[in-house]
């Protein structure tokens, strides 16, 4: 049945030249006011996130955070700045690192208290899961591929079960960090077992879904570290999207020592949003405020506080450029580090905040 809708604000039909000029006007206004809602909702949802997974070990432990010399929450800090997401990675037995269900469910209740939207970082590891590791975690050693599939969807389900009783449902999870080599090596290391991996990463994507409940359904992203580079960024979403695995968000790592040039990133901002229409998170990017990646060779910004509060400002406007709004943030990778990645965190060797902890003043809403 075919469905006609009459818009109060247009006219049908020949319209003489003399009425023309000021009819193409209204329309167009009418247009604009139709859409303006959904810009409005989408600017909403911009974030400006920081992964702050090793906050609470550090003050639990006694570092103290400051502005202007005056100690505050760390939380508090990121959020008078204007920070509203924050990124939380999960491990499954960690050992050494301090990242498990009870210690992220814990540092996720105070972020919402605060009002941050809350992004869980599946590793589906004990450890650190990166493009040069991808380790199985020793609960599930020796298991079969079936095995190893029902493993993720019950450790992704049972999980997110425990956030959503703790009252942080998350906002958004990735299924998988840094995943352009696969994960659970050697099951599903790519590129030779792509068929493991798709099924891999849909247990994690329909763990969430069984886990959530009848609350709403968390944006899905899938994560990889080709920030700079096109074409190892389309190789992988190319056949990622042949499994028609559901997925909502991009996220991408950009540290510009391994990841490429600033024109490397916009190029593939550009390519991914108009290839794939889906959002995209500069979602792990850092830089140093003193030397460090560029000893002895030119770096893109000086290694100084002020070069470090440009490269994110810059990285931001990239980000906020890319075609169709398809750009909806950018998190730093662990802004309140301390010990040898301190020189990429925003506070001095005194506590105190660096200026790049400025970059969102002026996008603060008062």
């Amino acid at each position: 049945m075919k469905r006609t809708t009459t818009f109060p604000c247009a006219k049908v039909g020949r319209t003489p030249s003399s009425e023309r000029d000021p009819l193409v006007a209204l329309v167009a206004l009418c247009i604009l006011s139709l859409l303006w809602p959904v810009a409005a909702v989408r600017a909403a949802e911009y974030a400006a996130g920081a992964d702050l997974s090793f906050l609470k070990q550090a003050e639990d432990t006694g570092t103290i955070f400051k502005e202007d010399g005056q100690a505050k929450p760390g939380l508090q800090i990121f959020k008078d700045h204007g920070y509203n997401w924050i990124r939380l990675r999960l491990f499954h037995t960690p050992t050494v690192l301090p990242n498990s269900l009870e210690y992220t469910i814990a540092l996720a209740k105070e972020a919402k208290k605060l009002g941050f939207r809350f992004l869980l970082d599946y590793h589906y590891s004990d450890t650190w899961a990166d493009p040069g590791k991808q380790f199985i975690p020793k609960a599930w050693e020796g298991k079969s591929h079936a095995e190893l599939v029902q493993a993720v969807f019950e450790y992704t389900r049972d999980t997110i079960i425990a956030f959503r009783d703790a009252g942080v449902l998350p906002d958004m999870v990735q299924v998988g960090n840094e995943i352009t080599n696969g994960m659970l090596w050697p099951d599903a290391r790519l590129p030779d077992k792509w068929d493991n991996f798709a099924d891999l990463v849909r247990a994690g994507v329909n763990g969430v879904d069984a886990g959530k409940g009848n609350g709403r359904r968390p944006r899905i992203m899938i994560h990889i570290d080709k920030g700079g580079d096109k074409v190892k960024t389309k190789a992988f979403f190319d056949k990622l999207i042949s499994y028609d695995i559901p997925f909502d968000v991009i996220g991408q790592s950009y540290y510009p020592w391994w990841h490429g040039s600033l024109l490397d990133l916009r190029e593939n901002l550009d390519f991914m949003a108009n290839a794939y229409q889906k959002d995209i998170i500069v979602v792990e990017a850092a830089y140093n405020w003193k030397p460090s990646e560029y000893k002895g060779k030119s770096a893109p910004y000086a290694e100084t506080p002020e070069g470090q509060r440009e490269f994110l400002d810059s990285v931001n406007r990239m980000v906020l450029s890319a075609p169709h709004n398809r750009g909806v943030g950018v998190f730093w990778w662990e802004p309140a580090v301390t010990g040898g990645l301190r020189s990429r965190g925003f506070f001095a060797d005194d506590g105190n905040a660096l200026p790049v902890l400025t970059v969102f003043d002026k996008y603060t809403r008062r």
